[in-house]
C-alpha cells in the first residue's frame, strides 16, 4: 500500500510506502501526477518517505514502478529518500546514473530537512 499527497502549492508529491507495493498504487498514483503535471509541466520535488521499504507485491508492481520511473524522471527535479532502509543510500548513488533529478537520501528521522532541501 502506498499513500501520498500532492502539495501543489510547494511543487510537491510525497509518497509514503506502508506495505509491499502494488501495480494498483502506481496506477493511482500516476493518475495523479499526471492530472498535477498537465497543469503545472514540473514538480519541484518528489520526497519518499518511509522508515523500511516494504518491497513490491509481485513483477507487476516491480514493473509499474520502474515505468512511473522511466515516464516522469524527466518532470521531477528533485527526488528525496527519506528512510533508514539501505535502498536509501543505493537509490542516490544508482539513481545519478539513470535519473535527470537530483536524488539525495536523508535518515528517516531528518524529514524535515529534507523538507527544506526543496
Amino acid at each position: 500500500m502506498l499513500t501520498y499527497k500532492i502539495f501543489e502549492d510547494r511543487g510537491l508529491v510525497e509518497v509514503e510506502p506502508k506495505s509491499k507495493l502494488t501495480a494498483a498504487d502506481f496506477k493511482v498514483l500516476t493518475e495523479s501526477v499526471d492530472d498535477y503535471l498537465e497543469k503545472h509541466l514540473r514538480l519541484h520535488g518528489l520526497i519518499i518517505y518511509t522508515q523500511f521499504f516494504p518491497g513490491w507485491e509481485d513483477w507487476d508492481a516491480f514493473m509499474k514502478h520502474l515505468c512511473f520511473v522511466k515516464n516522469h524522471h524527466e518532470e521531477i527535479e528533485k527526488v528525496a529518500l527519506v528512510t533508514d532502509a539501505k535502498i536509501g543510500t543505493l537509490g542516490e548513488s544508482l539513481g545519478k546514473h539513470f535519473i535527470s533529478a537530483e536524488i539525495k537520501h536523508f535518515a528517516y528521522k531528518d524529514y524535515e530537512r529534507a523538507l527544506m532541501w526543496f
